[in-house]
């Protein structure tokens, strides 16, 4: 987790880095996702445990950044909706959830509660997604914000700051995360060695790192999915579910999302946000579509994303799904 910045977020970084004993205890790290604020919260974690930091980045030598890097630093604590560990007997199983639970925010007050490793040291508390945390752990963490640890950082990433307490955004200061320029994500793509990076800024709707998936190819996979979309009344569906589960229902949902989004743009005549390249395909279906039924499968799918990870059934589902996108046309 060490140095992994952005050159969109290299002048923000210096100006909080730089803020040394006026630095607010609580910084709220927000925007949409994709653009690099775990990242750019990781990078700073790992500048203020350093013991000998270098304009503000970690040296990647010293024994705290040694621990950092082997997930084991004493000053340091990261609570995630994935931290749940529990015990069956003498087996330890991790399970995944959706929440942050208040039983995590009374382990990290128990945490603070104690003296920190190095004396005088820094503490930095990681938390991400902030709004993934229940109403309860909201309230216990408001307690820790209002009277916060000395020498203690709280570094809290969010995707949707709407979905925070008032009560926790005062205790914060806000920090609006930077995004890329087009000519700026673009290039950081191609210094990736990422194929095909025009199409898949636009696909990832100006969010790059988003696509950096590793294994996942999601231009070549949309170019199998695009002529079953474009076919619409005419789709064949159960070749088309072949095709669009083969990256997992959830890349599925996004991508119907993103597609309805444009089409529903092109009846507007207004400048397509994802699919740029298929503006012919996208007018020729809004010719056809049925604009009460393209606003109600929007409606359904943002209500079926909540589930899409929920492994009954997805096919079928999705089946179900593509019937009802083959009922908007004609």
């Amino acid at each position: 987790m060490i140095n992994k910045l952005y050159p969109w977020q290299d002048a923000l970084f210096h100006q909080w880095m730089q803020a040394g004993e006026t630095r607010h205890h609580a910084l709220l790290l927000y925007g949409k996702a994709g653009i690099g604020k775990l990242n750019f919260a990781q990078t700073m974690a790992a500048g203020l445990l350093c013991l000998q930091p270098q304009h503000g980045f970690a040296c990647g030598a010293c024994q705290s950044c040694h621990w950092l890097s082997e997930g084991a630093h004493p000053d340091f604590k990261e609570i995630t909706p994935e931290d749940d560990d529990s015990t069956e007997g003498s087996k330890k199983k991790t399970r995944k959830r959706q929440q942050i639970l208040i039983d995590q925010i009374r382990v990290l007050n128990d945490y603070l509660s104690l003296s920190a490793h190095r004396v005088q040291g820094m503490r930095v508390v990681l938390i991400h997604p902030l709004e993934a945390m229940n109403v309860a752990a909201s309230n216990a963490l408001l307690k820790l914000l209002e009277e916060p640890p000395q020498r203690t950082q709280f570094l809290l990433v969010s995707h949707q700051r709407q979905a925070l307490l008032p009560t926790v955004l005062s205790r914060c200061m806000q920090v609006e995360m930077p995004v890329p320029s087009r000519e700026q994500g673009l290039q950081w793509l191609q210094t990736q060695a990422v194929p095909d990076a025009e199409w898949l800024w636009f696909y990832s709707g100006g969010a790059p790192t988003a696509v950096q998936q590793e294994g996942v190819d999601l231009y070549g996979w949309f170019q199998q999915c695009r002529p079953h979309l474009i076919g619409g009344a005419k789709m064949d569906v159960a070749l088309a579910v072949s095709v669009l589960i083969k990256q997992g229902m959830e890349q599925a949902i996004q991508a119907l999302q993103k597609w309805l989004l444009d089409l529903w743009l092109s009846c507007h005549q207004q400048p397509l946000r994802y699919h740029p390249a298929d503006v012919a395909g996208l007018q020729g279906l809004a010719a056809q579509v049925n604009l009460s039924r393209l606003l109600a499968f929007q409606q359904q799918l943002n209500r079926f994303k909540m589930t899409a990870q929920h492994p009954l059934n997805q096919e079928l589902q999705l089946e179900q799904l593509l019937l009802q996108y083959k009922k908007m046309f004609g």
